[in-house]
């Protein structure tokens, strides 16, 4: 692949230096493919110190070492690491959890210690650019700095004290040299992949790896290099008859990331153009039988049914038909707006395969909702793992339903008596706390499951930066001018004081 994205990219330098080393299959003292053996952390040394050499002899200003797995997605990161003026310096990655290129503590042994500093850094509670013990996968080393002339990866410092192991061996020959270095955190500056356990497979990797791509996407048009021909990964559709992927026309930028994502999973959807409410007008209404539900008001704002809540559910209620109309025995349901947990297809795979085992009669089964306040605990669906029996939720991100259960949404004739669709599917599970609300819904026998913890989660939430809803100020109903959001993400969730933990998120 680099063979042939230099031949298509050359002409653009002054001039390129192609020079391959011989890659052992295997090592002598491995315990298996994962293993970091003393001999492949010597291998990755003296390929870095090749590379350091190479730049000098060429009498190179820079060097810039960026492990192949990482993603820089902001264009200026190299202008930006030069312009700081610093011997030794990194952009700050970012991942799925908290894990970064970068340490803001050391123990007396070498290994990395959690201090106060990292986490303000690392969530960008602190802007600029910080002195730290560590950077590793991606840095940049300014050449013409006297301290940097006699800085080596390999061999490690003649007093490296700690069990082998380039990065540890790289930072303390920098301390050595009277190298600071530093981590900036300005911008945005890219993804790495958390490291795995020796036990895990190609396959995990090549799944860890699938995710920090679709977490760059949620962010950045990431486009396949054009110099380069690699061949798309074949589409499935995980077992189920159709999955839907519900998306306004006017929201391009949704759809184009949504479809970029689904690609790189491996997921075969079906786009679906969702109702979109503020084209909606009463004559439309009265057309369809559409009323609201008598008496509803939003528990939050306490405000009546809005254009933007009925397109939503319209949206979702024509899959519904979709479902019926072709005899669909299980469908997936994926909203524009969502983001994949890592090993999203093998682990929904895997409980929808148990669920089959199992014989688990469903209707429902929700992949991604806001779980609202509950006096007990959910309770677990016995013999089948990852599965439980909801409670009052929010939100339908994303949602399996089967045939049966399509034919009793629609059997309950929602359209005359509308109230949002995350609020009409838990009264049909009989899960809804206002009493007012399910009489009006009879059998409420929807046999709902959720998958805990879950596998879907919004882009963003209500205030982060990034934030965009397709918000409905004014409602059909009446002149009052409110707001809502798209996907009842709001901030009037928030006020419940039933955020989700960070590693639920």
């Amino acid at each position: 692949m680099l063979q042939e994205w230099l031949t298509g990219v050359q002409h653009q330098y002054h001039s390129v230096e192609w020079r391959p080393m011989e890659q052992p299959s295997s090592y002598e003292d491995e315990e298996g493919p994962k293993h970091w053996s003393d001999s492949r952390y010597t291998h990755v040394m003296k390929l870095k110190q090749e590379a350091l050499g190479a730049a000098r002899r060429l009498w190179a200003d820079y060097i810039l070492f960026v492990d192949s797995d990482n993603l820089l997605t902001n264009n200026r990161v190299l202008t930006d690491m030069m312009t700081e003026n610093l011997t030794l310096v990194a952009p700050m990655l970012e991942s799925k959890s908290l894990y970064s290129n970068f340490w803001c503590g050391m123990t007396p042994q070498g290994f990395y210690r959690r201090t106060s500093d990292y986490v303000p850094i690392r969530k960008w509670k602190r802007h600029g650019c910080f002195a730290v013990p560590m950077v590793h996968s991606t840095y940049l080393l300014d050449l013409r700095r006297t301290a940097s002339r006699d800085l080596t990866v390999h061999p490690p410092h003649s007093q490296y004290p700690y069990i082998l192991d380039d990065i540890m061996s790289f930072a303390f020959a920098a301390k050595k040299a009277g190298i600071q270095m530093y981590v900036c955190n300005k911008e945005h500056y890219g993804y790495l992949p958390e490291p795995l356990q020796q036990h895990q497979t190609l396959k995990e990797e090549e799944e860890s790896f699938t995710h920090t791509l679709t977490e760059a996407l949620i962010s950045y048009a990431l486009e396949p290099s054009r110099y380069v021909q690699v061949t798309p990964k074949q589409q499935g559709k995980m077992g189920f008859d159709e999955i839907f992927v519900i998306n306004l026309k006017r929201r391009p930028d949704r759809r184009e990331r949504m479809l970029n994502t689904l690609a790189v999973l491996g997921i075969q959807g079906t786009l679906v153009e969702a109702v979109d409410g503020t084209a909606l007008n009463s004559s439309q209404l009265q057309a369809m039988a559409i009323d609201m539900l008598p008496g509803y008001k939003d528990p939050y704002s306490d405000r009546v049914l809005t254009r933007g809540e009925i397109g939503c559910f319209l949206s979702h209620y024509n899959i519904w038909k979709k479902v019926a109309q072709h005899k669909l025995q299980q469908a997936l349901v994926l909203e524009d707006d969502i983001r994949f947990e890592p090993r999203f297809c093998s682990r929904l795979e895997a409980i929808t395969d148990n669920v089959q085992e199992e014989g688990l009669d469903w209707d429902l089964i929700y992949v991604g909702r806001k779980r609202l306040q509950a006096k007990e605990p959910e309770r677990w669906v016995k013999g089948v793992s990852n599965l439980v029996h909801p409670g009052y939720s929010y939100w339908t991100l994303g949602y399996m339903l089967s045939l049966q259960g399509a034919k009793k949404l629609l059997q309950a004739q929602p359209l005359g008596k509308m109230l949002p669709v995350d609020e009409f599917l838990p009264i049909m599970f009989n899960q809804h706390p206002k009493e007012e609300y399910m009489q009006y819904f009879e059998p409420r026998d929807l046999r709902a499951f959720s998958v805990q913890p879950l596998l879907l989660f919004p882009t963003h939430y209500t205030g982060e930066p990034g934030y965009i809803s397709d918000t409905e100020t004014s409602t059909i109903w009446d002149d009052e001018m409110v707001e809502t959001d798209w996907d009842r993400g709001g901030a009037k969730h928030r006020r419940m004081d039933v955020e989700e933990s960070e590693d639920e998120r």
